[in-house]
């Protein structure tokens, strides 16, 4: 019975070494100067949307946050900031006035 139970659990992953170079890309970054688009094309050879997006997904998985903890959590608080300062920014049309309609 505990042999199924182990069976049905799911499997988590280490961290890949493209994983732990993301991890310590971005906590060495605040000591970097410069552009880190350019970077992430150097270090990488990724365009920087698709820096993100891996960066995204990884720093969901619970390896990752068992693997540095802080640093997870910082680009976790980060990224939904950001998420946050999007979603508040209104893109829609003002809808028009009875002045304007009448005009």
């Amino acid at each position: 019975m505990a042999d199924m139970q182990r069976a049905s659990a799911p499997v988590e992953t280490a961290l890949t070494e493209l994983d732990l170079r993301l991890l310590g890309f971005e906590r060495d970054w605040a000591a970097r100067v410069g552009a880190k688009e350019a970077a992430i094309r150097s270090e990488f050879g990724l365009p920087a949307a698709r820096y993100y997006q891996m960066l995204y997904v990884l720093i969901d998985s619970p390896a990752a946050l068992r693997h540095d903890p802080l640093l997870v959590r910082r680009l976790q608080r980060l990224r939904d900031a950001r998420t946050r300062s999007r979603a508040a920014r209104s893109f829609r049309a003002e809808a028009p006035t009875t002045q304007d309609m009448t005009d």
